[in-house]
Order: C-alpha cells, then sequence, then structure tokens
C-alpha cells in the first residue's frame, strides 16, 4: 500500500527556498516551467545549460550560463530540471549535480491538465492503492511507489533506484512465439517495430503499425522497409471511427486536440479485426481512449498489452483499473526506464 502521508511538493519547496533558484535548460519544457512558476508567484534567478549548449544565448531574458559559471557566482542554490533527458551522459551529470547541490525536477504533464501533487494522490489514493495491490511483482510495487513519490517531491533519486532495462522485460515477462500477431500503436519512426522484429527473431505472423504523424510516417516507412509483413497506416487510435484535430510536434509528442486546423484519421482497435496478440500503445495521452475502441479485441482474445502511463495525471490509475475492467485474469508489471523525468513509465500486462 502506498503511504498516505509524502513529501513536500517540489513546487512549496522551491516557492518556500531561501536559496536561488537556477533553472537546468531551455526550450518549451522551460517556458512551461515558467509558466508554472508565474501561476504560482515563484521567482527564479538565473539560468544554465550543459556547456555544449552554451554559445551566447540568452532566455527570458537572462544571459544562459554554464554550470561552472553558476558555481561561481553562487555558494549554493537550487536546481530545476525543464526538459526531459535519457543518455548515460546526461544523466551522469545530472547526478553530479544533484550531489553537490539540491536538484528537482518538477513534473509537467505532457497532456492533460493540473499539476501532480501530494493533494492529487490524496485524493485519489483509493485507486492508487488499488494499483498498487494488483501489481505482481515486487520491483513493479517499488517502482510503481517511486514514481509516485517522485512526481510529488521532484526528487531523482527515487528514479535512481529504480531503472529498468528493455532486455528485463522480453526476457521476464513478455515471451513471443513464431505467430504473434503484433499491434503497434503510435509506432513514431518504427524503433519499437525494430524491437518486436529482433525479440523475435524475426518470426511473428504479422505486424501492424499505426503512425499518425506524416513526417513520422515517412520515416517509419523508410526505416520498416526490410521488414516482412508490415501493415503500415497514417493514423490514430480512438474509441470511434472518426477524424479529429491534431496538434503537431517536434519528435514524438504529436497529439489529438482541439486548438489545430491539422485532422487525421483515427481507428479503433476493435475495428481491424485482427487476432491480434500483443499491441502496445504510445499515443501522447489518447491511451484511455484507445484502449475503450479495444475493448471487443481485449475481452475476446486477451493480447499482452504494453501501455506507456506518463502522459497525464490520471493514467497511472485510470489505464490499468481500465483493463481490469475488460479481463480480470490479466497480470500487471509496472516498470520506470531510464528517464528524466519519469517519462517512460509503463505497465506490461500478461
Amino acid at each position: 500500500m502506498i503511504d498516505r502521508f509524502f513529501e513536500e511538493n517540489s513546487w512549496d519547496k522551491i516557492k518556500n527556498s531561501d536559496k536561488p533558484v537556477i533553472l537546468y535548460g531551455m526550450g518549451n519544457g522551460a517556458d512551461m516551467i515558467i509558466d508554472i512558476f508565474n501561476k504560482y508567484s515563484i521567482r527564479w534567478d538565473d539560468i544554465f545549460a550543459s556547456d555544449k549548449f552554451v554559445r551566447g544565448h540568452s532566455f527570458h531574458g537572462k544571459k544562459v550560463l554554464k554550470y561552472n559559471e553558476i558555481k561561481e557566482k553562487y555558494d549554493d542554490f537550487i536546481v530545476v530540471m525543464t526538459f526531459a533527458l535519457h543518455d548515460d551522459e546526461s544523466i551522469e551529470f545530472v547526478r553530479r549535480i544533484s550531489s553537490e547541490h539540491t536538484l528537482l525536477a518538477p513534473t509537467v504533464p505532457v497532456a492533460g491538465d493540473g499539476l501532480f501533487t501530494r493533494e492529487f494522490v490524496e485524493e485519489n489514493i483509493d485507486k492508487f492503492n488499488k494499483v498498487y495491490e494488483l501489481l505482481a511483482d515486487e520491483k513493479s510495487r517499488k517502482s510503481f511507489e517511486n514514481v509516485v513519490k517522485f512526481k510529488i517531491s521532484g526528487k531523482v533519486d527515487y528514479l535512481f533506484e529504480i531503472y529498468s532495462e528493455d532486455d528485463e522485460i522480453y526476457e521476464n515477462i513478455f515471451k513471443f512465439n513464431e505467430n504473434e500477431t503484433i499491434l503497434d500503436l503510435g509506432a513514431y519512426d518504427g524503433d519499437t517495430v525494430r524491437k518486436f522484429y529482433e525479440k523475435t527473431n524475426g518470426k511473428y505472423n504479422k505486424i501492424i503499425a499505426l503512425e499518425p504523424d506524416k513526417k513520422n510516417f515517412l520515416k517509419l516507412e523508410k526505416n520498416t522497409q526490410d521488414i516482412k509483413d508490415i501493415q503500415l497506416v497514417n493514423a490514430g487510435a480512438w474509441n470511434e471511427n472518426t477524424t479529429l484535430y491534431f496538434q503537431k510536434s517536434a519528435g514524438r509528442q504529436s497529439k489529438v486536440t482541439e486548438n489545430s486546423t491539422q485532422t487525421v484519421e483515427a481507428r479503433t482497435v476493435d475495428s481491424f479485426e485482427e487476432n491480434f496478440s500483443f499491441i502496445k500503445m504510445d499515443i501522447e495521452g489518447s491511451e484511455k481512449n484507445a484502449l475503450n475502441g479495444a475493448e471487443k479485441t481485449i475481452r475476446s482474445l486477451h493480447p499482452k498489452l504494453y501501455i506507456c502511463a506518463y502522459h497525464r495525471n490520471e493514467d497511472l490509475f485510470e489505464l490499468p483499473l481500465l483493463i481490469k475492467s475488460f479481463d480480470k485474469s490479466y497480470r500487471f508489471y509496472f516498470r520506470q526506464h531510464k528517464y528524466i523525468p519519469a517519462w517512460e513509465s509503463n505497465f506490461y500486462i500478461i
């Protein structure tokens, strides 16, 4: 069971600190953090970036410094991370900073509204605990609890304790055979398609891959030219067959929105009428809708499920509880992969 009593919210800790507040990182993530700071009257004093990105830039009227320049300017300070990273070199740099000064990585949801706070968890504690009790092994329970605590506190040590590698998932949880029919929702540029190809040793029945973003879809086509028995669909996944407004973004994070003139075809999983044995969903906050559009498939076929649960604050409890309502026989595993903040928090369900 998750303890009802958590640490101080990262936002409160930053606001109440008597130390200078230093942002680490520029770009859209920093803009979002600054917007929240402005909303809650949180001050910030300076900004730095990794040395290779510092070339006389200014950001929101402040010169972007290097970390060593910040250390020369201030005796002590609190660092607020404003961007996502997952490469080993950057993570080691974060470890170094956090060993020298207070470092927090506040959670801003990829999709949806509101902040992930202690109050949010307490309001939904029964749902969080229902999911905790569903989890099939101790590592899942530890990972789930640490992710919740990280999202509240922003303390990166909670993540460092629980990182998992992809190989663990495919060796210890998922077992592929030569008859898999695989559905990849949010196929991006084909990275996970190639992973599935590798883990099946190229022996499977069929792969169907959906990607709504046209630029990403072109990359998907290019990167899967040598993959056999694959069907590529330039569409999103939803709870009905329809047309949706779609906000394009650099990288993976294109998403459904009402504030766009771009449209995209959307399909339900059930509309494919395939005997799917494995379904992966990484669809930027549309997972709940896509699951509702896959209810018939899930109930009748009991496919293995790989469901991302970090886009919306509610995903950590809404998605597994919805799946459990479709099929009570599922076993749920939860893993956090190497990312700061807690992106790539996934349920693996068999």
